[in-house]
């Protein structure tokens, strides 16, 4: 573990920049640049809360932070995942020319998409504010999903990145199955309203993270001890948590297990 923790010291300055590149480049030859970070989202909720608002949202003065706090960290996994995946064969000409450790690339993708989505944040805490959402001291129990999110990503990013170099069809097939993920997270829908197909949305960490942030956010009880449509938001807490951290072994393993490959493939 020791000879792991020096070498990711040896290079954190070189993993410093390529967040810097991503970020840099996520925005060339834009005008708006870093405020689109907030622009975005915020615009894109006021499109939802209009197609939605009257059908899902009726009666519900929050509704508006209901879909950005689930539109927020479905984004951020998306993203970080969709570009941690392409970033192995994106920085194949790097990979032939100098030795880098490999793991870099799909870690700084992550990274910088993580950093960008802490910054939009700033919008949904603005949003709260205006809309009135009793904040209590829970609210800082948001951190605790916000970690299992960055450590899902991580995972995905590692698992999928790997997978990608030797089956290039997968990138078609990851978007296929964020957006059944995206309609599993209860995003713009209230859970309670859909029948028995909340049983198995349950099984869904993604849903379980933005359940447990909303519920950190918006309701007065704490994650450990309420429960959200019946189900306690403490077992989705150690669900989403042991998936993560499960997923990021695995990741972790098959990652170390075929990097040295990528030469050959890429």
């Amino acid at each position: 573990m020791k000879k792991y923790w020096d070498g990711f010291m040896r290079y954190r300055y070189l993993l410093n920049e390529l967040v810097r590149k991503g970020i840099k480049l996520k925005y060339r030859r834009s005008y708006l640049g870093l405020v689109w970070t907030l622009l975005e989202p915020l615009l894109t909720t006021l499109v939802l809360w209009f197609v939605f608002g009257n059908l899902l949202g009726r009666g519900d003065a929050l509704y508006p932070v209901y879909i950005l706090s689930g539109r927020l960290i479905y984004s951020c996994f998306s993203s970080s995942s969709k570009i941690a995946m392409r970033s192995i064969r994106s920085n194949q000409a790097m990979i032939k020319k100098v030795y880098v450790p490999k793991y870099l690339y799909p870690l700084s993708s992550v990274l910088y998409n993580y950093i960008l989505f802490l910054l939009s944040l700033i919008i949904l805490a603005a949003t709260s504010i205006v809309l009135g959402v009793p904040f209590t001291w829970h609210v800082f129990e948001v951190i605790i999903p916000l970690i299992i999110l960055f450590v899902m990503s991580i995972a995905a990013g590692l698992v999928l990145s790997t997978v990608c170099v030797f089956f290039r069809d997968l990138e078609y097939l990851w978007d296929v199955l964020l957006m059944l993920i995206m309609y599993c997270s209860a995003i713009f829908y209230y859970i309670d309203r859909i029948g028995a197909a909340k049983i198995l949305i349950r099984w869904n960490p993604l849903y379980c993270i933005i359940s447990n942030f909303r519920c950190a956010l918006m309701e007065k009880g704490s994650i450990f001890t309420s429960y959200s449509y019946g189900i306690s938001n403490l077992s989705m807490l150690i669900y989403s948590a042991v998936f993560s951290i499960a997923a990021l072994s695995f990741g972790i393993w098959i990652f170390k297990k075929n990097q040295d490959k990528f030469i050959l493939h890429i």
